[in-house]
């Protein structure tokens, strides 16, 4: 089962296994690399990533002195990977022609035994895509929770080697093996500078990217753009501190380098260990968070 969005020329599908996003287009253009309806998310495409984005070493943190183990979705690393609610199927709470709003309801489980209530709306207009998250902690004690979402982006027609990558953003996360966070380092003028543009030629990435520069409104953004002026945009409010960028080296299917993924994080990873930018969420109470993607530059506008 799936919900289809429009308005105008934007168009969205909403999976119901995982909530996420399936595909997102305006005009002619697929700016999103997604799935077909009834296949498997690939490599997380689309996916919302909760009550934690990215990766928890060993799966194991302790929250308000109590440890916790999460499953091992990560085996290879030995590592809990992109939350809990990516294979479940969300239901629908409203349905408009240009939006809808899905949900879930997490339940108390071993790892996580906190109770959080899901609501994502996703709508399109003139703008582009827009995705507004709810969290809400319908148990008694106070939870731990952060949020990701893993779209891929794309320009058709366009090889990876052949975008511009462009960051409002002033650090990157060092790691080890495991992906997992050991320091951090400013990008400066290194490799890692994408904060005026540079091409993804030869390039690999699967790096977290933090110290966020934000425009008037409050938000981050992150710009592809083709050799022939197109252009695609993620932009995330002031909810998400972090931007994961994933360059789909390797991935299986002929998705290899065909899309980057930017994907907005409240938190970086580890951070159910770390506590770093962990967001506690009070019984009763709610926490919220935006982002979408644009066609075209919006750093530019």
């Amino acid at each position: 089962m799936e919900w289809s969005i429009a308005a105008g020329a934007h168009r969205a599908v909403i999976a119901q296994v995982g909530g996420g996003l399936r595909g997102y287009s305006a005009g002619t253009e697929d700016y999103v690399d997604g799935y077909g309806p009834g296949d498997v998310a690939p490599a997380a495409a689309g996916q919302v990533l909760a009550p934690w984005p990215n990766r928890v070493r060993d799966g194991r943190y302790s929250f308000g002195g109590v440890y916790q183990q999460l499953p091992l979705t990560e085996p290879d690393h030995h590592n809990a990977i992109h939350g809990l609610v990516n294979w479940v199927p969300w239901y629908l709470v409203d349905q408009a022609a240009d939006a809808v709003t899905v949900g879930y309801d997490l339940p108390p489980q071993p790892g996580y035994p906190f109770a959080i209530r899901l609501r994502t709306r996703w709508s399109v207009g003139p703008g582009g895509l827009t995705a507004e998250h709810e969290a809400t902690n319908t148990g008694e004690d106070p939870a731990p929770f952060g949020l990701g979402s893993h779209p891929y982006l794309r320009i058709p027609g366009v090889a990876v080697d052949d975008l511009v990558l462009q960051l409002s953003m002033g650090s990157r996360l060092l790691t080890d093996g495991r992906l997992l966070p050991i320091g951090a380092a400013r990008v400066g003028d290194s490799s890692y500078d994408f904060t005026a543009g540079r091409k993804l030629a030869g390039v690999r990435l699967d790096t977290t990217f933090g110290l966020p520069s934000r425009d008037g409104e409050g938000r981050v953004h992150g710009v592809l753009t083709a050799p022939d002026g197109r252009a695609v945009s993620l932009w995330a409010g002031e909810s998400f501190r972090w931007l994961q960028v994933f360059t789909a080296d390797g991935l299986p299917g002929g998705r290899d380098r065909r899309a980057v993924a930017i994907e907005p994080m409240t938190c970086p990873p580890d951070a159910l260990r770390s506590g770093r930018d962990l967001v506690t969420i009070a019984p009763g109470e709610s926490w919220r968070g935006t982002w979408g993607i644009a066609p075209g530059d919006t750093l530019s506008r």
